[in-house]
């Protein structure tokens, strides 16, 4: 059985980020950003978010954990908020502290809602993430 997928949203630091995309990189998990790729475009003083949308079970690679797949509210170089997708261990996720009151989640949920997608930002600018 695996844990029940949390209704929350919780803010990251780039490195904290960057290291969860490693993570999912060396799982091989499917939704996840080239590391190379978020070092180069991440603001990186700025604060990201993760909310977790789906129970991910691999029924096609038996051997993977179960993981949450998360939207993640990223603040890029440019100043512009964008979204994408990326795969974590529930046990991971459950390190990143609750920092966040209820308006917070609120807002960010609703710049999630206005935010352009990864592909979009990256076909309109040319910083195509590439393969991962």
């Amino acid at each position: 059985m695996s844990p029940d997928l949390p209704r929350t949203v919780r803010a990251v630091g780039a490195a904290q980020l960057v290291s969860l995309a490693e993570e999912a990189a060396a799982h091989v998990f499917s939704q996840r950003l080239p590391v190379g790729w978020l070092r180069e475009h991440l603001a990186p003083e700025a604060t990201h978010y993760l909310i977790p949308t789906l129970v991910q079970r691999p029924t096609h690679r038996v051997e993977m954990p179960v993981q949450w797949r998360c939207r993640q509210l990223l603040a890029v170089s440019t100043g512009e908020q964008i979204w994408g997708l990326i795969d974590i261990l529930p046990a991971t996720f459950d390190t990143i502290p609750e920092t966040l009151d209820a308006a917070s989640k609120r807002d960010i949920l609703s710049r999630l809602g206005t935010a352009v997608t990864v592909a979009s930002w990256s076909e309109r600018t040319g910083h195509g993430p590439g393969a991962g």
